[in-house]
């Protein structure tokens, strides 16, 4: 494969002559449009001195202009800084810092979201790099940046030269939990990202007179791009929804005869709970899901019922989603099961056995190790965090834990140390914690996950200061700072966390906590 095959403009050169690429809200925008958009926004982003190595944030809801500048950028041979929709200022300010971005694109607000007033509360001197904010849809917010409208669209600019240059170096930067505070950033480049594309566009064996994707995950991730960008390499229409909501979503998948769809199993669950039909979507074929919440196993069943075939999956932002999925000709029982056959013919995955450290037989449970073409560069700017999580050669440390079957698939079981899954989203208990420790009154705390009517959510311990804090500033201070899902249902505060002693020192029994939780919780 040559380097030109190995870029995002690449992408572009497959598909039906006259057939849509993306359809926005009903609005079709053709190959013809989208590069069009591509090259205004590289002549945009050119004439307001961004160039090669300049990292670009970008804060929107699934929109043109995302994938346009993500494109753009790797014209210009720039980095795109993915910021999660759900952040708040806090994990902004930390995400701005960490990458060093010259330039923010974001929106006003958003439904619910007031992304103006959260960046409001991002003090300046936090993010030392940061230049200007420019904001799709107005022509100002309040901010102590100098803010400009993001007009690409709108008005010429002089044409941006097409540089593209090394496609090994970092295009997108995704962020990822880690065991402090704050997310690190996974760097992927145009070639990781281009092959894994046309892996999955192949693996799945798609075809744009047959095929049509309904695309309801965010942008910000790689669930949402790695989707996206397979199904654009094979010239198949995608349908985007701005946000998930489940109507909209029906809407789409009814009326567009949607045959693939990607998402977790409590949005396929909302879809079709909106319908008595028996068979809703004859058109389905495979609908991928992240297992997020309990009982996905029994929705998993009613869902083949009435047809909706739902395929287990592996992937994370290192390897990028959608590395692989169960197949149609498996046992029902293990095409849902997370994991399943790399899409990459080139991948490989191996188990480790955590107490020898030894390749573990299939069957054997272990961390699952994988190399492959889709493999991130390393974490931005933090040498250290990519030497412990590539090996000698070449395998990254997945830190999940798996087992290998015999016919050459795998299976994910659970994650490996702390992090959390919340609302979708793999979560460090130290960012959080953190954020508590910085309340008035909270000389400590820890938190954990528990099954909260049906739903995983976080649970927090504190151990009050000489004054104790006023639980009610505590929840305010927080919903100001994190996602919601990372807020905290319920705060018990205790005279002192249960522990245990090691030759390493003395830990906290999370278990224990947990157990705690679910205790006090019962008794509610």
């Amino acid at each position: 494969m040559s380097q030109n095959d190995r870029t995002l403009q690449s992408l572009l050169a497959t598909g039906i002559n006259g057939e849509p690429v993306f359809v926005f809200d009903g609005t079709a925008v053709s190959h013809a449009d989208f590069s069009c958009k591509v090259d205004q926004a590289a002549a945009w982003l050119a004439a307001h001195g961004i160039g090669r190595g300049d990292v670009v944030a970008v804060w929107l809801v699934n929109r043109i202009e995302w994938i346009a500048l993500l494109f753009a950028a790797a014209r210009l041979g720039a980095i795109v800084a993915a910021v999660n929709t759900r952040y708040r200022s806090a994990e902004v300010a930390h995400l701005l810092r960490l990458s060093g971005a010259r330039l923010l694109v974001t929106e006003a607000t958003f439904r619910s979201i007031d992304f103006a007033a959260i960046l409001a509360d991002v003090p300046k001197a936090d993010v030392p790099t940061l230049q200007t904010v420019a904001v799709v849809g107005v022509d100002t917010i309040p901010t102590v940046w100098p803010s400009i409208r993001f007009d690409a669209f709108e008005k010429p600019y002089p044409p941006a030269p097409a540089l593209y240059g090394d496609v090994d170096l970092p295009v997108l930067l995704y962020t990822t939990s880690g065991t402090t505070r704050g997310p690190k950033l996974v760097a992927h480049s145009q070639a990781t990202l281009a092959t894994h594309a046309v892996s999955v566009a192949r693996a799945l064996a798609l075809a744009p007179e047959r095929h049509s994707l309904l695309a309801m995950l965010p942008f910000c991730g790689t669930f949402g791009m790695t989707g996206l960008l397979a199904f654009l390499a094979a010239g198949v229409t995608v349908h985007v929804v701005d946000a998930f909501e489940a109507a909209p979503a029906f809407k789409i998948l009814t009326e567009q005869e949607i045959t693939h769809s990607f998402g977790s199993d409590e949005m396929f669950r909302r879809i079709l709970a909106l319908t008595d039909a028996p068979r809703p979507f004859p058109h389905a074929q495979v609908f991928g899901f992240a297992a997020f919440q309990p009982g996905w196993r029994e929705f998993a069943l009613e869902a083949e019922a009435r047809g909706m075939s739902l395929f287990g999956l592996y992937g994370s932002s290192e390897v990028q989603a959608l590395f692989s999925i169960g197949r149609s000709d498996a046992a029902f029982a293990d095409r849902i099961e997370a994991g399943g056959w790399p899409m990459s013919p080139e991948a490989e995955v191996r188990v480790r056995d955590t107490e020898t450290g030894a390749l573990a037989a299939p069957g054997v449970s272990g961390e699952i190790e994988i190399g492959a073409p889709s493999r991130f560069l390393g974490y931005f700017n933090n040498a250290e965090a990519t030497s412990e999580a590539i090996l000698a050669d070449g395998f990254f440390r997945t830190g999940d834990i798996g087992r290998l079957r015999d016919d050459g698939s795998f299976v994910y079981e659970t994650r490996a140390g702390d992090a959390m899954r919340l609302g979708g989203f793999l979560v460090a208990p130290g960012e959080i914690e953190d954020e508590l420790k910085s309340c008035a009154g909270v000389a400590d705390a820890q938190v954990v996950a528990v099954d909260l009517k049906g739903q995983a959510r976080c649970v927090a311990f504190v151990i009050a200061g000489t004054v104790p804090p006023q639980q009610d500033a505590m929840i305010a201070r927080l919903r100001e700072r994190l996602a919601g899902y990372k807020v905290p249902a319920r705060i018990y505060f205790v005279d002192a966390f249960p522990v245990t002693d090691s030759a390493n020192g003395v830990k906290i029994q999370r278990a224990k906590l947990r157990a705690m939780a679910m205790e006090q919780i019962a008794g509610e």
